[in-house]
């Protein structure tokens, strides 16, 4: 049993699938568009729901357009309680994915309405203390990350932050967070550094755990009271990245929570993130927690 609250973003995404991304000023031709919500925050809250969490909410805000209702009504169908989603006047978040043939993606992300989440009312502090971890991500204002993670803290509730998209991360967020996934671009972002293990070093100098997620190869963790440990990922073959890390986060967020040791925890959320490239789509793709156990890599 374990309650997973998630403040972030709620996007609709315009996925386009083509042979080859287009260059600076070239026009190409795709095979496909796929309208399919999505967002990080969103992406993370079905994650943890399909993984099995007792209980899922989203804090976040739609639009008044076409999109709101539509992503509103995703949330509740995937078992994310929408309590305290908001409804504010403009345009939902919208996030322009380009997909190529090899599964990987490029990604252009307009906030709307995610763009309102500047504070957190008390409310939210209220749902935040009765989870046992809370996400976070980058594609809200930095200041309602800020005071979620403030409010965590004050709960003794952990923290997970995905640094997406990367930018430099306050010290003050930094001091409240308790646990860092990120890719390897961001850590390259955040550190300068491009070695692996370099990188989680000088994240370990500002947060107690950091995993490095690594696509096919896995992921890598490293804590202040451990060595690093490399967890591998199942051999698939992918259809279409997008979503694959907040895959990861749900999966992991569930796994801790039920009380799963750290290298077992890894070994779940890997699982689920190899098993979500294997379909298009970012929440389409996600797996159930029944998909995560069949091809589970020992950490049941």
């Amino acid at each position: 049993m374990t309650a997973v609250v998630v403040l972030g973003s709620i996007n609709m995404d315009l996925t386009t699938y083509v042979a080859r991304a287009p260059r600076r000023g070239e026009t190409v031709t795709g095979h496909e568009l796929r309208t399919l919500p999505g967002g990080k925050g969103a992406n993370q809250a079905v994650a943890a729901a399909r993984a099995g969490a007792s209980e899922v909410a989203m804090i976040g805000a739609v639009g008044t357009d076409a999109y709101g209702p539509a992503l509103l009504a995703e949330l509740a169908h995937n078992g994310v309680d929408t309590d305290l989603m908001r409804t504010v006047e403009g345009p939902s978040g919208t996030a322009h994915i380009v997909v190529d043939a090899q599964g990987s993606n490029a990604i252009v992300v307009i906030p709307g309405a995610n763009g309102t989440l500047t504070h957190l009312p008390p409310g939210d502090e209220a749902l935040i203390a009765t989870a046992d971890t809370l996400l976070l991500q980058l594609e809200i204002p930095m200041s309602g990350v800020l005071a979620a993670a403030k409010a965590a803290h004050r709960h003794t509730v952990r923290t997970v932050l995905t640094p997406s998209p990367a930018r430099e991360l306050p010290a003050e967020l930094l001091a409240v967070t308790d646990l860092l996934v990120l890719n390897e671009r961001e850590a390259t972002a955040l550190t300068g550094q491009e070695n692996h293990r370099t990188a989680l070093a000088a994240l370990l100098e500002k947060v107690p755990e950091a995993v490095l997620t690594l696509g096919a190869e896995g992921c890598l963790y490293a804590s202040r009271e451990h060595e690093p440990l490399h967890v591998p990922a199942p051999k698939v073959e992918a259809v279409d990245t997008t979503g694959a890390g907040d895959t990861f986060v749900g999966a992991l967020a569930v796994a801790l929570g039920e009380g799963r040791t750290m290298p077992q925890a890894l070994s779940w959320a890997v699982c689920a993130a190899a098993l979500a490239v294997t379909k298009p789509g970012a929440i389409a793709a996600m797996p159930f927690r029944s998909e995560i156990e069949d091809g589970d890599l020992g950490g049941s």
